[in-house]
């Protein structure tokens, strides 16, 4: 839970931002967001220009990992943004897609245990799992992480700005790890978590090696949690350069298991591969359009 001085500030930072009634978007940060199960982070709350323009309209909202590399290309990493706000505005003025909150979590030093599902890892075996501990420098931290976004982050966004809260209005986005974690809490929390978006996807777990065993463990997962289709949705993509040459073998297996469910491709789920795309922000930012359009578009 928040407590009260840090509600008190993050009203006054909203009620500043509302006074200014600009008619254009604008990022409402917050420098520290306190949490009992995860370290301290800034979070960036990116709202769209009718959120000033129709002042009794809701919008969806999605909730992005790395948030430092979402907007602003002066502190993402590598200098290149995803440059998920001009994207949205540039679909949504095509009337494909209706305009949406941004969540971004940023990330921190414990990135890697943080965007590790964890019951996928315990399946994993004892040497498999000492590998991943020893390269990430600690015990697999993503169930916390879900409890974070779950039980502290997304009631203060929901009770601080107009959101539409429910299933079908929530979307949680990321690449690499980021995608990792983003289709664990589509799993651990279907009830909240309606659309995801999982980009250069990294099935194989590990930066030391082509891990078949942790992609078997996904998929495995994958089959036992997966909610049921109809009413939800998610996206995987994957480039063919660098790290995400790794992975259409292991995208593959997945995409197996999803029809083994009953998901439909390109109505339940869809994946999609680009060639000649790399393992960073600048191929994500490219590519960005097609899983918002999936996961909200107005079609």
């Amino acid at each position: 839970m928040m407590n009260n001085s840090f509600l008190i500030v993050l009203m006054l930072i909203i009620s500043n931002f509302q006074s200014m009634a600009q008619k254009k978007d604008t990022i409402v940060r917050i420098d520290s967001f306190k949490s009992q199960y995860v370290t301290a982070r800034t979070v960036d709350i990116w709202l769209p220009p009718g959120y000033q323009t129709e002042p009794k309209k809701r919008f969806p909202v999605l909730y992005m990992h790395d948030g430092q590399n979402l907007f602003d290309s002066k502190i993402a990493y590598g200098g290149q943004a995803w440059g998920v706000d001009s994207t949205i505005k540039r679909v949504a003025k095509q009337g494909l897609f209706t305009e949406i909150i941004v969540v971004g979590i940023w990330n921190t030093f414990y990135r890697f245990t943080e965007y590790m599902p964890e019951k996928p890892f315990l399946r994993l075996s004892d040497e498999m799992q000492e590998l991943l501990t020893e390269e990430y420098e600690g015990e697999p931290k993503g169930d916390e992480y879900l409890k974070f976004l779950v039980e502290e982050l997304k009631p203060v966004i929901d009770q601080n700005f107009r959101t539409l809260h429910d299933t079908d209005h929530t979307m949680i986005m990321g690449s690499s790890m980021g995608g990792l974690i983003s289709a664990y809490a589509y799993c651990e929390y279907p009830e909240v978590f309606g659309r995801a978006g999982c980009l250069s996807t990294h099935w194989i777990g590990s930066l030391e090696g082509d891990f078949e065993e942790f992609s078997n463990a996904m998929a495995a997962y994958f089959a036992d949690n997966l909610p049921a289709p109809g009413n939800h949705k998610i996206y995987f993509d994957f480039g063919t350069l660098n790290l995400d040459a790794y992975y259409e073998h292991h995208q593959l297996k997945i995409d197996s298991v999803m029809k083994q469910c009953g998901y439909t491709h390109n109505i339940d789920w869809l994946t999609k591969k680009f060639p000649g795309h790399d393992h960073n922000e600048k191929s994500w930012r490219s590519r960005l359009n097609i899983p918002l359009k999936f996961l909200a578009g107005t079609e």
